[in-house]
Order: C-alpha cells, then sequence, then structure tokens
C-alpha cells in the first residue's frame, strides 16, 4: 500500500508540472497575452454568431453572461494558480508526506470542480438564449469547439 501511495504522488507531481508547463506554453504562446485572448475571443463569438444566426438582443445578452462568468471564474482562477505554486513548492522539500500531497490534490481538485461546475451553468445559461434549432446548433458548436480545444492539446 506504501508504494502505492508514493507511485500515486510521483504521478500528480508529474501531471501537475505537466499542466503547469502547458498553461506557461500557451500563456507565452498568446504573444501579448491579453490582446491574443481577446482576438481569439472575438473570433469564437463571430463564428458562433454567424453559426447560430444570433440576433443582436442575443448577442448583447451572451456578452453580458459572458463577463459575468469570467467576473465569477477569475478569483478561482487565480486561487487555483496560488495553490499550484504551494503544492510546487514541494520539490524544495527532501521529504514530503503523501498526506501533504493528497491534501493539496484534493485542494486543487475541489477549486477546478468549482469552476466546472460554473462553466456549465454558464453554458446553459447561454443555451437558455436560443431557441429551437439554435440551441441544435449550439449544442453542436459546443463539442466542436471542445474537441478542436482537445485535438490542439494533444498535437503539442
Amino acid at each position: 500500500m506504501r508504494s502505492y501511495n508514493k507511485v500515486l504522488a510521483i504521478t500528480v507531481v508529474i501531471l501537475l508540472l505537466v499542466n503547469a508547463g502547458l498553461l506557461l506554453f500557451i500563456w507565452k504562446g498568446k504573444g501579448s497575452g491579453q490582446k491574443g485572448q481577446q482576438n481569439n475571443s472575438n473570433s469564437a463569438l463571430e463564428t458562433m454568431v454567424r453559426e447560430l444566426n444570433m440576433t443582436e438582443s442575443q448577442k448583447k445578452n451572451y456578452q453580458a453572461l459572458r463577463d459575468q462568468h469570467f467576473t465569477n471564474v477569475r478569483p478561482l482562477y487565480d486561487s487555483v494558480r496560488e495553490a499550484r505554486k504551494d503544492f510546487l513548492k514541494m520539490i524544495q522539500s527532501p521529504v514530503v508526506q503523501d498526506s501533504n500531497i493528497s491534501n493539496f490534490s484534493r485542494r486543487i481538485a475541489e477549486k477546478q470542480a468549482v469552476i466546472d461546475r460554473l462553466t456549465l451553468d454558464h453554458f446553459r445559461k447561454v443555451r437558455g438564449l436560443f431557441s429551437g434549432d439554435q440551441q441544435k446548433k449550439y449544442d453542436d458548436f459546443i463539442q466542436k469547439i471542445m474537441l478542436r480545444r482537445r485535438d490542439s492539446t494533444n498535437r503539442r
């Protein structure tokens, strides 16, 4: 059982390092940071507007929901980032208790679960802006975007 905990702890540390490296790569790869993110989100919005044939009212309501969502999740993302920083400080310790690794992992996972729940709620609220055929197109659009993200992550 003890060796299983060590393997699990090492795996968690490796996964967190890979995630941190990926996040760093993504942030650095954006060039000017916010500007790159803004262009990316505008491009996604334009595609969504075109594919769903959104009305001006729907665009306005979507933007309000999006702004509210990011206002809600930004502090959580910051909190996860800080928790990961603290977690990775354990690299410097010659001895790390399995319970410490488990506690950090659990805390990070709990925070990420809250973000995931808020994101799902956001997508459901956005879906509520649409009617009939638009909802079906929105469902397909979200699936396509998520698959594209996963595919681009797997290529790196």
